[in-house]
């Protein structure tokens, strides 16, 4: 199923996107074209796809679980034969994890270790698809904030970048909260209450308080503090100085 079989589900242009290229890492900076991030892809409109593959982009990294993805589909990218699709799901479900999930943003940080953590396998698949694909990737969450926080942060620690780089990052995050609660909640607010979690309440709760880059500050100390070498989970799920080196190679290449 795709989104443009889905008629209830409005298509718009994506609220959450924004290039790697520029990013402090070792050896340089990220080019731009190496990968970018986003919001949900699958409803973008088919001119906001055409635009991206026009700019070069061959894949997109779908980190949402397999409850979100069977509401819409792959949308627009599904029929271009230009580009690869990769579902790579962060979490089984949407509920995974719902019940120790609080509504402040501030408070997500143990969240994102446990899905680095836990995630680590999906997290090298993911980045073994950046390596090897002949031009731009795209990954995306719904928001592109939590799960796409996670697999950009894994990136630009590959990368070599700085704590604080990868804090601005996600931070930027911040500037486009409400526009993404807008887009999003058409779909995901009748999937959160499937799992007694309204979506109007976290909008309300996002709205009163500014967006933390603690979160991230988090993951990263936490990385540091419990493995030593931040990296340690990946490698322990098979990343190797291979695939880090393709990668790097591919991040800095003119």
């Amino acid at each position: 199923m795709t989104v443009v079989d889905a008629p209830a589900i409005a298509l718009s242009a994506p609220v959450n996107l924004r290039d790697l290229g520029g990013i402090p890492v070792a050896g340089g900076a990220v080019r731009e074209g190496f990968a970018i991030r986003a919001d949900d892809l699958s409803i973008v409109t088919e001119e906001d796809a055409a635009r991206l593959v026009a700019a070069g982009l061959r894949a997109v990294v779908d980190l949402r679980s397999s409850d979100e993805v069977a509401l819409t589909g792959r949308g627009p990218f599904g029929a271009l034969a230009d580009v690869t699709y990769h579902h790579v799901p962060f979490l089984a479900s949407i509920g995974d994890g719902i019940d120790d999930i609080e509504l402040d943003q501030s408070s997500f940080a143990g969240m994102y270790v446990r899905m680095f953590e836990g995630a680590a396998a999906q997290i090298v698949t993911a980045l073994a698809i950046i390596a090897y694909t002949p031009g731009t990737v795209a990954f995306h969450c719904a928001a592109g904030q939590d799960r796409t926080g996670v697999l950009a942060a894994a990136i630009l620690l590959t990368l070599g970048a700085e704590p604080d780089d990868i804090v601005a990052d996600y931070a930027r995050t911040g500037e486009n909260a409400a526009a993404i609660m807008r887009r999003i909640a058409p779909i995901m607010q009748p999937l959160m209450a499937r799992y007694g979690l309204d979506l109007d309440d976290a909008a309300r709760a996002a709205a009163r308080a500014e967006f933390s880059p603690a979160p991230m500050r988090g993951l990263l100390g936490a990385l540091t503090t419990r493995h030593g070498d931040p990296l340690a989970p990946l490698r322990a799920a098979g990343l190797t100085d291979a695939l880090i080196g393709r990668l790097r190679e591919r991040a800095l290449a003119a």
